[in-house]
């Protein structure tokens, strides 16, 4: 089964020359209506929120990007049809897995992981592919070979995507491990379910043991490493522990002080809005960040923007013009 091609500029509703700030806006836009927290059809929301979630991460980072252009629709020409440094393997099942392809003593043997949060595309495009531990340094072979005890296979790596709610509260996903033993050898898959601890950090690896590759050598199994990264949020930037939400407010709101509810987490809580509140100003409502190592949890901060009205009606109109002809401030002195 081929691989989908994606078109990410058609999933976000952009052109191909869009600015960066427009792919965000878009973005932001489309996550806030398939969000699974507030979309009506849950499953389809999920679904919808992944593929604008991927899209995102593509368009929004200029490395990917690039090479997402350069490559096009045509990318399985690149590269043996695996552009990126996949090499050989099998096509996946579509549920969003990564596939790994090496020579062992016994014959090729491919990995494949499903349910992982990313498509097939994205990670036969992105993903980093190869025979290599859960930290990136590849056992010799020939150093295995010379030894006489038996050799332990190999650690695997996949990234998870998890979502800044599951990092919160925890959760359990079932992954699928999909293996091919060599040429004519029918795959055989695997389910597990993942517990995702909460308080998980991004970069976190969670460890599933004895789910790595399969000693030739009648060692034991390697492990199976689950590289944590966040899911793309539309509301909030996480930095460490902390939370970053862009608050938008009128300009008699900054400028007179009001109350205003702001979203968290784990829902809504009001927040006070100091008079005299400028442009990028961080207000702090604390523990309402992501959980910190240790106990307890980081902050969260709303950061002030001032948004104009596009419109004003006859009225609004003369209050701005006594405004302009009452007040001594000056934004230029």
């Amino acid at each position: 089964m081929a691989i989908e091609y994606k078109d990410y500029y058609r999933i976000l509703g952009v052109e191909k020359n869009a600015a960066a700030d427009d792919i965000r806006k878009a973005f932001r836009k489309l996550a806030r209506i398939y969000h699974p927290d507030v979309a009506k059809d849950k499953a389809e929301g999920e679904r919808k929120f992944k593929e604008i979630n991927e899209a995102y991460e593509v368009l929004s980072d200029p490395e990917k990007r690039r090479k997402y252009d350069t490559l096009g629709s045509d990318w399985q020409q690149s590269a043996g049809g695996f552009p990126g440094g996949a090499g050989r393997g099998f096509p996946g099942n579509g549920t969003g897995g990564r596939t790994y392809t090496w020579s062992s003593g016994n014959g090729d043997e491919s990995f494949e992981f499903g349910g992982t949060g990313f498509s097939d595309f994205f990670e036969a495009m992105f993903g980093s592919m190869g025979g290599a531990s859960a930290f990136g340094d590849e056992i010799p072979r020939s150093r295995a070979r010379r030894s006489a005890a038996p050799r332990q296979g190999r650690d695997l790596q996949a990234e998870i995507l998890v979502s800044l709610e599951e990092a919160l509260r925890g959760s359990t996903r079932q992954i699928s491990v999909r293996r091919s033993t060599g040429p004519g050898r029918e795959p055989r898959e695997e389910i597990y379910q993942v517990k995702i601890p909460a308080g998980v950090h991004e970069g976190q690896q969670i460890r599933m043991a004895g789910q790595g590759e399969r000693s030739v050598s009648g060692g034991k199994p390697g492990d199976l490493y689950l590289r944590v990264r966040f899911e793309r949020h539309p509301e909030f930037q996480v930095q460490g522990s902390d939370l970053f939400y862009e608050l938008p407010l009128a300009p008699w709101e900054a400028a007179l002080g009001s109350h205003v509810n702001i979203p968290t987490l784990e829902g809504q809580v009001a927040l006070k809005i100091p008079a005299g509140t400028q442009v990028g100003q961080k207000l702090r409502l604390r523990g309402q960040g992501m959980p910190v190592r240790g106990g307890g949890r980081g902050d969260l901060f709303a950061v002030a923007q001032i948004e104009m009205p596009s419109q004003i009606g006859d009225k609004e109109r003369k209050l701005w013009e006594e405004l302009a002809r009452s007040s001594t401030f000056n934004p230029r002195a």
